[in-house]
């Protein structure tokens, strides 16, 4: 199908009130198996922790009997692991082998991609950062190391929700303007707040599952490479009808 005739769709589907153009957009990315190929702070957690207690939290989140930021501080009380040792650790942690080209992508056309997440901006900062990746914003919960303790804090929980330590769509809504579009792309539990609130939505794996059950737009992706190519051909798009 000729693009042209996706993002007729597309706009389409989305209800979109303007046209569909790169330079109009807003993007949004969560951080763990969404930028990262793995779930980092799981990953953590599990390495770190000094018995099995993270496995009933983790089931009774899941079963939606506690809420995130319950389940994270329980979680992490029970993980003991100096900075230098989690240092260590992050250093094996895989960004999306298509993360820097469709960073590179969004830099040139003067878009700044904003990374929002339930793990711990120290955590994602250092990993960016050992990958050669600076100066993006993100948004995530707090940490701070006493000994070989990890102590969380959450600047952006929303008491009124359970199904986030940070409520990621304050994010969103503060930004919204009636001529930039919402770009979301995401993959889990935490994101399903958001892409209520996204003009666009890309998403795999739980967040795809919701939204499809929901019976809301969203443009199924396997990995960054996907969305790069989704955003290489609207800008294309752009440039011929502009």
């Amino acid at each position: 199908m000729p693009f042209i005739n996706r993002i007729n769709q597309l706009e389409s589907k989305f209800q979109a009130k303007s046209p569909i153009v790169l330079s109009n957009c807003r993007v949004f990315f969560d951080f763990d198996n969404t930028m990262t190929t793995s779930d980092v702070l799981d990953d953590v957690i599990r390495r770190f922790s000094i018995n099995d207690q993270w496995v009933d939290l983790e089931k009774a989140w899941n079963e939606e009997k506690i809420g995130t930021k319950e389940c994270l501080e329980g979680q992490l009380r029970n993980v003991r692991v100096t900075k230098s040792a989690l240092h260590k650790f992050l250093k094996k942690v895989e960004l999306d082998p298509h993360f820097h080209q469709l960073l590179a992508l969004l830099v040139r056309e003067g878009i700044k991609p904003v990374i929002l997440s339930d793990n711990f901006t120290y955590i994602i900062e250092w990993i960016l950062n050992n990958h050669g990746i600076k100066d993006l914003k993100v948004y995530g919960n707090a940490l701070r190391f006493y000994r070989d303790h990890i102590i969380p804090s959450f600047p952006y929980d929303n008491p009124f929700c359970l199904s986030c330590a940070h409520c990621k769509k304050i994010h969103l809504t503060k930004d919204k303007t009636e001529n930039k579009l919402i770009v979301y792309v995401g993959d889990g539990r935490s994101d399903f707040c958001p892409a209520r609130v996204s003009d666009i939505v890309f998403a795999k794996d739980n967040l795809l599952r919701f939204m499809t059950k929901e019976g809301l737009p969203n443009i199924t992706y396997n990995d960054l490479g996907d969305v790069h190519h989704y955003f290489q051909e609207l800008l294309t798009y752009g440039r011929k009808n502009h």
